[in-house]
């Protein structure tokens, strides 16, 4: 059982107090005529907007390296990336092409849906079996049979290029860092950084760079996907075994030789789950990316958001699933298989390569007989499948019957749960607020803690976004609160109950997989626009943590303790409130920090449906490309994000100590 010691007793005693004073605050605040209380002068703010608005005009348009303008080096960068994009691109969907508009010429098509599905199936036998290539092969299968093999190419494209660029990027990162403590001591903040704040923050200045198409939209997702290659790269080089380093240095090798031959090949493995990180990284960014020029499937999903179309989003959605699932099957095979030993078949080299062969004939051929038979080349519109319908008269149906219990729904938990909330949080005044922040950071961590939770809530009050900010908090904390009260529950139960843990292992995957946007369609069409909608589809994307830290928790108890607790007499509810909860406590707040972290995240898609937070800001700025507001409004995003995550660490770390988990 968990007893409060007296400063616990003390801190829960102010936040009470904090409540009260919320919930009242702006009623004291006119009656002692002080409303500056609860919202900041407009003469107080600093104009930060302004002055990163201005500090980007000048480098866009006035910075130089001499005769290099930084508008010149965007440009060689944008470049270098579109050359091979576009070679991608041509491969797979668009073909080569001569000329332009109606004296356009094809002088070879785009590869055929056949060649591409041959080379799939040839990978997967060859970094694994006939299974996984099975496994592939109907991924990429039904993205030809439900008419998504057009869009899924172009997305296709985007990783073929994203990916290379991002883990070589962070490989080479990561080496230096492994090299140099000093470059390791500076890049660590500024990885902490770009993964805290939100990608939509990116996208503003990359829009001002590089301009609106999918050159920016790479640009955005190969530093949104870069950091995780750079940590995992560093991590892996670290953790080689001593003895293979003594043994390359042994061998005369130099200190490229020892890195190259010795070092990277014997963590390759690691390094390949860096690369699945990337992979997926990039394929969340897919949506995201399609807001400022990058077309597929990501495009598909956002324009059947815009007009409402729950049946064209749930099939891109699937569709953008469907190719996650088989390129992170294919590259987690890949590593497998680059931590094994082969032995070279012998033979010629045709023999060697039968399969890369089968695949360069099979190309040619489709080319040559393509001329003839259309089939060969692109799959026929006319056979594709849609499930559109299906989807489309789901909802309508829901609609029709069960309106009033949906509206019902939406009422209540408005009424007695999130505008309570709100109310409190815009009402409590902003110099208790800070101060409180304060005294929880000097609680969990000390003075220094207590200085990053004070200085951070400062510099969003005074960027004039305070109010916001606390719409922000409030729409985050009600749904981290209903996702912790749903997800604990089920990872307790998931734990505790193998099959019931085989169903929720399901939902979770499913819930974890499918796009972010995907889950805003059919809420919209339920519940309409509005901060309840907003809640449920934060909830339903920030879930699994919750779940997932609960239930390894549960499980991780010491089955010593539990021998004593069932020895003294205990029953099963008695095992799980005095001891098995009491002991993953520490795991289930780092749940609640993860699901935090993925419901900040989210708030930025939700602004898609009206909230009034600084997602919104963010969104905003992107529409109508204000660097200096968008920036602005992701860093207090970030803010907010780094006191939750050192608050909560903080806490998690008293708590092992406190029964004895860490030292």
């Amino acid at each position: 059982m968990i007893r409060l010691t007296r400063s616990q007793m003390a801190i829960l005693l102010l936040v009470l107090i904090t409540i009260v004073l919320g919930y009242f605050g702006r009623d004291l605040s006119k009656a002692l005529d002080a409303r500056w209380l609860t919202k900041f002068p407009s003469a107080w703010v600093i104009p930060f907007k302004t002055y990163i608005s201005s500090a980007m005009t000048w480098l866009i348009e006035d910075a130089a390296i001499g005769p290099v303008s930084f508008t010149d080096v965007t440009r060689a960068i944008a470049w270098l990336i579109e050359q091979p994009y576009n070679l991608v691109l041509a491969l797979l969907a668009d073909g080569f092409v001569s000329g332009q508009g109606n004296d356009a010429q094809v002088i070879l098509p785009a590869i055929s849906w056949i060649v591409v599905i041959t080379a799939v199936v040839a990978l997967g036998q060859y970094c694994r079996d006939w299974g996984l290539a099975a496994l592939v092969g109907a991924c990429f299968v039904y993205l030809a049979v439900f008419g998504q093999w057009d869009s899924a190419m172009v997305t296709l494209a985007s990783v073929l290029i994203a990916v290379p660029i991002g883990a070589g990027g962070g490989l080479l990162l990561g080496i230096l860092a492994y090299r140099h403590p000093l470059f390791e001591k500076i890049i660590s903040p500024i990885l902490d950084l770009m993964q805290t704040i939100p990608i939509f923050a990116y996208l503003v200045p990359i829009l001002f760079m590089f301009g609106f198409g999918p050159i920016s939209a790479l640009v955005a997702t190969i530093i949104y996907a870069t950091p995780p290659m750079v940590r995992i790269t560093t991590l892996a080089l670290k953790g080689v075994d001593p003895e293979i380093l003594d043994f390359g240095r042994m061998a005369g090798t130099t200190r490229r030789q020892l890195m190259w031959r010795v070092l990277v090949p014997s963590a390759s493995h690691s390094l390949m789950v860096g690369v699945n990180q990337v992979i997926m990284l990039t394929l969340n960014m897919v949506i995201i990316a399609s807001m400022i020029g990058a077309g597929g499937l990501g495009f598909d999903v956002l324009a059947a958001l815009r007009r409402l179309d729950i049946g064209a989003g749930f099939e891109a959605g699937i569709a953008i699933v469907v190719l996650a699932i088989a390129v992170d099957r294919l590259s987690q095979a890949f590593a497998e298989r680059m931590g094994q030993v082969h032995h070279e078949v012998p033979g010629s080299w045709i023999a060697r390569h039968r399969r890369t062969v089968l695949v360069v004939v099979l190309m040619l051929l489709t080319w040559v007989l393509g001329q003839f038979s259309p089939l060969l080349l692109e799959y026929p519109e006319s056979q594709t499948i849609t499930t559109g319908a299906f989807w489309d008269n789901t909802v309508e149906y829901l609609n029709v019957n069960y309106f009033d219990t949906f509206e019902a729904i939406k009422v209540f938990f408005l009424t007695w749960f999130m505008i309570p909330i709100k109310t409190v949080l815009l009402g409590i005044p902003w110099p208790w607020a800070i101060a409180m922040l304060a005294l929880l950071g000097w609680h969990a961590g000390g003075w220094r803690l207590a200085l990053l939770c004070g200085g951070m809530a400062s510099l969003i009050l005074v960027s004039g976004l305070w109010s916001k900010a606390m719409v922000t908090v409030y729409l985050c904390g009600a749904s981290v609160i209903l996702a912790t009260l749903i997800g604990v529950p089920l990872g307790v139960l998931a734990a505790l109950n193998k099959r019931a843990g085989t169903a929720i292992n399901l939902l979770i995957d499913t819930l974890q997989t499918l796009p972010s946007f995907v889950y805003l369609i059919p809420v919209v069409m339920l519940f309409r626009v509005g901060d309840f909608t907003a809640l449920i589809a934060i909830v339903l994307y920030a879930l699994a943590p919750a779940v997932r830290y609960a239930a390894h928790g549960v499980r991780s108890v010491s089955e010593e303790l539990i021998e004593a607790g069932l020895v003294s007499g205990c029953t099963r509810k008695q095992l799980l409130r005095h001891i098995r909860l009491p002991m993953a406590l520490p795991e289930i707040l780092l749940g609640v920090n993860q699901t935090i972290m993925l419901a900040l995240s989210m708030l930025v898609i939700t602004a898609l449906v009206g909230t009034r937070d600084l997602g919104q800001e963010v969104y905003i700025a992107l529409t109508k490309a204000d660097t200096g507001r968008g920036l602005v409004a992701g860093l207090s995003i970030a803010f907010i994000a780094i006191i939750a995550d050192r608050l909560i660490n903080a806490s998690a770390r008293q708590a092992r100590i406190r029964f004895g988990l860490e030292s």
